[in-house]
């Protein structure tokens, strides 16, 4: 049913660590330090978020929306870098439970009221 689907991306990312995510790019951009492949004053924020495991997705990198189920007010370690200027949507409905009339009712209702 969402074989042709292109305008939307849902990322699961189950065993995901921004912290982890960030210390690798740093010690990747360290060793080029080290071999002198790189200065570091050439290192931007461009470049670390271009090592960062999710740059692979590109724009989806940096999302729009997050929104984080099961009443937790936390973002849990979850997209700390690319996460700086998303907007982010709290319910009290567990994953499974959080559907279509959720995500466009609700969540993208409230996305939609903000400035």
């Amino acid at each position: 049913m969402t074989r042709n689907n292109s305008r939307f991306h849902l990322i699961l990312a189950t065993v995901y660590s921004g912290r982890w995510d960030i210390a690798q790019a740093c010690r990747e951009l360290a060793a080029k330090v080290q071999d002198k492949l790189l200065r570091p004053e050439d290192i931007d924020e461009a470049m670390l978020a271009g090592r960062l495991s999710t740059s692979v997705l590109g724009e989806v990198a940096s999302p729009d929306l997050l929104v984080r189920t099961s009443g937790e007010l936390r973002l849990s370690n979850f997209l700390l870098w690319q996460s700086a200027y998303t907007e982010l949507y709290f319910t009290n409905k567990m994953w499974p439970d959080f559907g279509e009339d959720e995500y466009i009712i609700q969540a993208l209702k409230d996305f939609q009221s903000r400035e």
